[in-house]
């Protein structure tokens, strides 16, 4: 079970978020005050903090979403140059802050381990954390129909070769499974997988994050900083969400692909690069060109192969291995028994719409395994889904 410790000085705030996030099946706890937070991170291995901006996170090498009632870009930019993975303003748009949440606890370290800062003793529960967070890291892509053999057989043709991908479909499909998928059957499968959500970052740092900055490029670069393109180098770059992307950075990603090169804010010398760029994307790119949202010479550069991923609601002839899957997962996590699904409930379970794909799936098994008694039935389905 993912691990959220909410750290906010108001106390309906944190009321309000300890509540949902339990509804929806996380372990919350809450806290007002840094010291407080500190003694709760010496004990439990939380997974993500979601932090007020007025206050100050522990220095416990866990990754943070910074909460704010500012809706400023300079507020945006600020926190996530102090580290945070991510900025949701309040009021919080629950749904947005789930999301946020999913994302941060998939995203591995992009250096694959703990900072420098890291105190001996936060290195425990940072360890635990990342433990967990690795023995989920490559989960099977579950389903026999004829739309989940044919993604498994495009992988398989196409991951061993080096063709950039373009994986699309609805959120909660499974566009990020798929891309690592085609990293682990390649023959850069020994070197870096790096993740960069492209709809997460605010325009302003979207270069920085892709391409690093020298020492002295702008008020906050106190030491050079290799980018998402350095960071992957030998491996994969996963460009997520790569139809939210500014067009000014989509023209400079561009060059980075047709060159091979990058070139740090604030460097005057270009940096060789070999990287495997696999993006996705939840939109219909062709009519974002039309739009004048996307540019077409990317689109070319980026879709030499297109894998579409469907949607949960064109084969729910798989949801009874994925309710299977899930159920044996979960309990696993958290080291209880699994439970008995009747076949009226999960007939129930094929004929919802499942507008959120099979994360939406995840989230409801999960949460019928809490509240539901010794087996899962209709009314069960009926209450808490």
């Amino acid at each position: 079970m993912v691990k959220v410790l909410i750290l906010d000085h108001s106390k309906s705030v944190r009321n309000i978020l300890r509540e949902r996030l339990e509804y929806e099946g996380y372990s919350a706890e809450a806290v007002d005050d840094e010291a407080g937070a500190s003694r709760l991170c010496e004990r439990i291995p939380f997974d993500v903090i979601l932090s007020d901006t007025g206050c100050r996170v522990p220095d416990a090498g866990i990754p943070f979403i910074a909460l704010s009632g500012d809706a400023s870009i300079d507020s945006a930019v600020k926190a996530v140059r102090s580290g945070a993975r991510d900025f949701v303003t309040k009021p919080i748009d629950m749904n947005r802050l789930l999301e946020s949440i999913r994302r941060t606890v998939a995203e591995p370290d992009a250096a694959g381990g703990a900072p420098a800062t890291e105190s001996p003793a936060a290195a425990p529960a940072r360890t635990a954390a990342r433990a967990r967070r690795a023995q989920t890291a490559q989960p099977e892509i579950i389903g026999q129909s004829s739309q989940i053999r044919r993604v498994r057989e495009l992988i398989e043709k196409v991951a061993p070769c080096e063709a950039r991908v373009l994986v699309t479909g609805e959120n909660g499909t499974g566009k990020e499974l798929v891309a690592r998928w085609l990293h682990a059957r390649s023959r850069r499968a020994a070197a870096p997988f790096v993740e960069v959500n492209c709809a997460a970052i605010p325009s302003e740092l979207i270069e920085s994050e892709l391409f690093g900055h020298e020492r002295g490029a702008f008020t906050s670069a106190v030491k050079q900083r290799k980018g998402k393109f350095e960071l992957a180098n030998g491996g994969t770059l996963f460009m997520d969400e790569i139809g939210d992307m500014s067009l000014a950075a989509q023209a400079k990603v561009l060059r980075a692909l047709q060159e091979n090169k990058i070139c740090r804010i604030g460097g005057d010398k270009d940096v060789a690069v070999d990287v495997r760029v696999i993006a996705a994307t939840n939109k219909d790119l062709r009519e974002e060109i039309r739009k004048g949202n996307f540019r077409e010479d990317l689109y070319h550069r980026i879709g030499v192969i297109v894998i579409r991923v469907p949607p949960l609601r064109e084969h729910p002839e798989d949801i009874p291995a994925l309710v299977d899957h899930f159920i044996h997962t979960v309990c696993a996590e958290d080291g209880t028994a699994p439970k008995e699904v009747t076949p009226e409930a999960m007939q129930l379970l094929q004929e919802m719409p499942w507008t959120g794909n099979i994360r939406e799936l995840r989230n409801v098994v999960e949460r019928l395994l809490i509240l539901s008694g010794d087996r899962i039935t209709p009314a069960d389905v009926h209450l808490y889904c």
